[in-house]
């Protein structure tokens, strides 16, 4: 699908920060490079695939170490704007979910945030560009945002390059008077490859839940309702060509149930179920599905060997404290082989 040009992830760089544990006392507090655009690009890269990131950043020696880091990553870091105030920082617990509400954001006026209509060259930034990833969390900053989403993505189409979306909703942002169902939907309408889960198809889109489908917390239902969102999803956008949802429920204390499907051409594709009584982090997870789903299409694999290679990835990353994952594809491979309820 992309000629072998490049594959561009654009949101925001953030550093997470880790409070738990004894930090007060020992003056020391984890953190992790991440931001879900930026686990893409990591993952692609990670993969073999020429990977591309574009955000904004301060010009000072801080934001200069974070480029020089994602390099060493082989992610192409030429296109980022440095600009503005400040580098964006949420606080969140190993182990806890984005949309959990313990979440802290600190983002105002950070160098992305600040970003103005009318101020990026995106002929520049989208040369050799053949795929273009973004996330819903970048226009949920602020309706200049928003607009400078809007502006990409249609520079984007008029180069015909191959556009994917996750659909990552955070209750925290959305802030400035506008809901998502007012924003997203122009968005999506130059999407080729849309990734969220029925919540946020919700939530971002305006496709209504069937409460008495899923009430019943079945997995044939569950099934069912992914058939009829793709399929709303593709009537309301008909540039759309695939619809991917992830599915991850609580399972006992500190466990996890986790299966997806990729609906393409009327078909909808089902992923082996992973259980696991304990995991150790579910920052990025969904980002390693994006990217793994990104990595098969991008090189035509077929349907069901993308959604299982991304799944098993995603999976695996449930399994890593950082932001972005570290296993290669042999690896993830052979844990697909190999893995065992």
């Amino acid at each position: 699908m992309m000629n072998n040009k490049k594959i561009l992830s654009v949101g925001e760089l953030l550093l997470r920060i880790c409070p738990g544990g004894d930090w007060l006392e020992t003056n020391s507090l984890p953190f992790y490079v991440g931001g879900a655009e930026a686990n893409v690009a990591t993952a692609l890269a990670l993969w073999g695939l020429p990977s591309a990131y574009f955000t904004a950043l301060p010009d000072n020696a801080m934001s200069r170490e974070l480029a020089r880091y994602l390099e060493e990553k082989t992610i192409e870091t030429s296109r980022i704007l440095y600009r503005g105030e400040r580098i964006g920082i949420y606080y969140l617990p190993k182990g806890k979910d984005l949309k959990n509400a313990g979440v802290i954001y600190d983002r105002a006026h950070s160098s992305f945030a600040s970003l103005k209509p009318g101020s990026i060259d995106w002929d520049t930034v989208l040369e050799d560009i053949g795929w273009l990833h973004f996330s819903a969390i970048s226009p949920a900053l602020n309706k200049n945002a928003a607009t400078v989403c809007t502006e990409m993505l249609e520079a984007a189409s008029t180069k015909n390059i191959t556009i994917s979306l996750d659909l990552n909703y955070r209750a925290k942002l959305w802030q400035y008077g506008a809901a998502p169902t007012e924003i997203m939907p122009a968005l999506a309408d130059h999407c080729d490859l849309i990734m969220g889960n029925l919540w946020a198809a919700e939530k971002m889109l305006g496709i209504p839940v069937d409460q008495s489908l899923v009430g019943t917390d079945t997995k044939k239902d569950y099934l069912r309702h992914a058939w009829l969102t793709s399929e709303q999803i593709m009537e309301n956008f008909p540039k759309v060509k695939y619809v991917a949802n992830t599915f991850r429920f609580d399972s006992g204390e500190k466990g996890i149930r986790y299966f997806t499907t990729l609906y393409n051409n009327k078909t909808l594709y089902t992923s082996k179920e992973y259980l696991s009584e304990k995991i150790l982090d579910k920052v990025g997870s969904g980002d390693c599905f994006m990217a793994g789903l990104i990595y098969g299409l991008s090189q035509n694999h077929a349907n069901q060997d993308t959604l299982e290679y991304a799944t098993a990835a995603a999976y695996q990353k449930l399994f890593i404290p950082s932001d972005a994952t570290h296993q290669r594809p042999e690896e993830i491979k052979q844990f697909m082989t190999t893995y065992e309820r």
